[in-house]
C-alpha cells in the first residue's frame, strides 16, 4: 500500500482528488493539508511514501515543502501539481528534488499511475511543460536580483525592500536596475511581470 499526503488549499479539488485516489486498491490517502506549513506538519506526523503538493499554497509553496521533505523525510517522494506550469517553476522543482511535475488537468487515473512511478524510484514530467521549459531557457537573473525583484513586486518602496533584504537602498537600486536591463523591461513593474510570466520569481 502506498501512503499518500495530499496538499491543496482548494478544499473541493483536494477532496475530489482524495476520493479518486481512494478508489485505487494500492493507494491510501493518510493525510490532507490546506497549506504548505500544514503539509509539512502532516508529513512529519504521518510519514507518507508520496506527497502530492499544489505548487501555489498559503505559506510555503509546494517546492519549498518538497525541499524540506527531501531534507527531513528523504524516503518521501514529492509530486507537484499545478495550474501555473511556467518554465521557471519546473526548473526550481527539479532542483528541489521533486520527482513528478504535472498540470491539474490530468485525470485521476494518470495521477495514480504517476504516484506509482515516483514511488518506484522513477520520475515523471509532463511533456508539454518540459518542452516549454527547454525553449524558455534559464533565468538571466542572479538569485539576489530575483529576490529583490520579488520583494519589489507590489510596488514596495526601495527603503522597505532594503530593510527586508538587509541591503542598503543603493544596493537595492543597483539590483533592480540590473534586473530591468537583463529582462529588457521599461521599468521594475514590467520586469516583475516578465519574470513572473517565465516563473523566474
Amino acid at each position: 500500500m502506498i501512503r499518500l499526503l495530499l496538499a491543496d488549499d482548494e478544499n473541493l479539488i483536494r477532496g475530489a482528488v482524495a476520493a479518486l485516489l481512494a478508489m485505487q486498491d494500492d493507494l491510501d490517502v493518510v493525510a490532507q493539508a490546506a497549506s504548505g506549513d500544514e503539509a509539512l506538519a502532516m508529513a512529519r506526523m504521518h510519514r507518507p511514501d508520496v506527497a502530492v503538493l499544489d505548487l501555489q499554497m498559503p505559506g510555503l509553496d509546494g517546492i519549498a515543502v518538497a525541499q524540506a521533505l527531501l531534507r527531513e523525510l528523504p524516503d518521501c517522494a514529492s509530486v507537484i501539481v499545478t495550474s501555473h506550469g511556467r518554465p521557471g517553476h519546473l526548473k526550481r522543482a527539479l532542483a528541489a528534488g521533486v520527482r513528478g511535475f504535472l498540470p491539474k488537468t490530468v485525470s485521476g487515473q494518470v495521477l495514480a499511475d504517476i504516484v506509482r512511478i515516483v514511488h518506484g524510484g522513477g520520475r515523471y514530467v509532463d511533456p508539454e511543460l518540459a518542452a516549454e521549459a527547454i525553449s524558455a531557457g534559464d533565468s538571466p537573473l542572479t538569485p539576489r536580483e530575483a529576490d529583490v525583484l520579488e520583494l519589489a513586486a507590489d510596488g514596495v518602496p526601495i527603503e522597505d525592500i532594503a530593510h527586508r533584504a538587509s541591503l542598503s537602498p543603493g544596493t537595492v537600486r543597483n539590483y533592480l536596475s540590473s534586473a530591468v536591463t537583463k529582462l529588457g523591461a521599461a521599468n521594475r513593474h514590467e520586469a516583475v511581470h516578465l519574470a513572473r510570466a517565465h516563473g523566474w520569481i
